[in-house]
């Protein structure tokens, strides 16, 4: 394991919530014009912390991914896995971890360079995934996630010492404002917010069904909020919404009967891979949290049909 760096973003160590400033780029190119998408798209993103791009993915390309998503939902293997976190309450599968090392279509997504080639030039260089998996949000049941910066996991329960990772979601179903869809608060990601509550042994292990420690005070998402607004990143199937890691997002549950589903890719500069958690417990699974394989995505075309 990597000696630790300095702690740059410590939280989970005090009693008190408090704000620091973004210590790192957003958007670590300033060749705009050799951007895979438009320099205002760019601009975008590191002004929002987010960007949704419509239609990136064919209605085809779609339903062969949703096709594979429900076989893989309907497989006892996949659901015992260990892989696989279930809703409180009602055990419905909520996500499948590790896509793209555990399925091989999958693993092809990763590389596209539709979204991989965008998460490089953002991040400014070769970038590996450090979390994948496949999410669902059933009609009428699916439950909320509450507000949340990734980073602050990332760094504090993974070890990733700088803001150098982005995600990327690729809708699989409309995302309408109805049904639960992802909620982000613009202009968050240049704020650092300082949590309280020391780190559990084995969070994990309900953090990614509900995330009580990590999360954000609420006088904090107020000022947040009251600041700089709260976005909803609504889109047709086959579009796909990047956004920052430390970029404070959330959703709502989903009472309608409208399901969504996503396929989710966590990309990180191989610059920035992961060392020794800075919360000082040991380190969430590598099906959570890549470890030990960082070598850069060979990020090509993909034709799947």
């Amino acid at each position: 394991m990597n000696t630790p760096q300095a702690d740059l973003y410590p939280s989970r160590q005090k009693d008190q919530p408090s704000w620091q400033e973004r210590l790192d780029p957003v958007v670590y190119r300033t060749d705009l014009a050799n951007a895979p998408i438009s320099p205002e798209q760019i601009e975008r993103f590191e002004r929002d912390g987010y960007l949704v791009i419509p239609h990136l993915f064919s209605a085809e390309e779609v339903t062969l991914f949703r096709d594979e998503l429900e076989r893989m939902r309907q497989d006892p293997a996949v659901a015992e896995s260990g892989k696989t976190i279930k809703e409180p309450g009602s055990g419905a599968i909520r996500s499948v971890f590790a896509i793209h090392k555990d399925n091989a279509l999958f693993a092809r997504v990763a590389a596209d360079q539709r979204i991989a080639a965008i998460a490089s030039f953002i991040l400014g260089g070769d970038v590996y995934v450090h979390q994948s998996r496949m999410n669902f949000k059933p009609g009428f049941t699916g439950k909320e996630f509450y507000w949340h910066s990734d980073f602050e996991t990332w760094h504090v329960e993974d070890g990733l010492p700088r803001m150098r990772t982005l995600s990327c979601s690729i809708l699989l179903t409309d995302n309408e404002p109805h049904n639960g869809p992802l909620m982000l608060i613009p202009g968050s990601h240049r704020h650092f917010i300082h949590c309280v509550g020391a780190t559990p042994e084995n969070h994990y292990e309900k953090s990614l069904r509900k995330q009580e420690f990590g999360v954000p005070d609420n006088d904090s998402l107020t000022q947040l909020a009251e600041r700089y607004g709260i976005d909803t990143a609504t889109g047709p199937a086959g579009s796909v919404v990047f956004f920052d890691c430390n970029t404070m997002h959330g959703s709502n549950s989903n009472i309608t009967p409208s399901a969504r589903s996503n396929l989710f890719y966590v990309y990180n500069h191989v610059d920035n891979a992961a060392r020794a958690p800075y919360c000082g417990l040991a380190p969430r699974p590598g099906f959570v949290a890549e470890r030990e394989d960082f070598t850069p995505l060979q990020i090509r075309k993909q034709q799947y049909l």
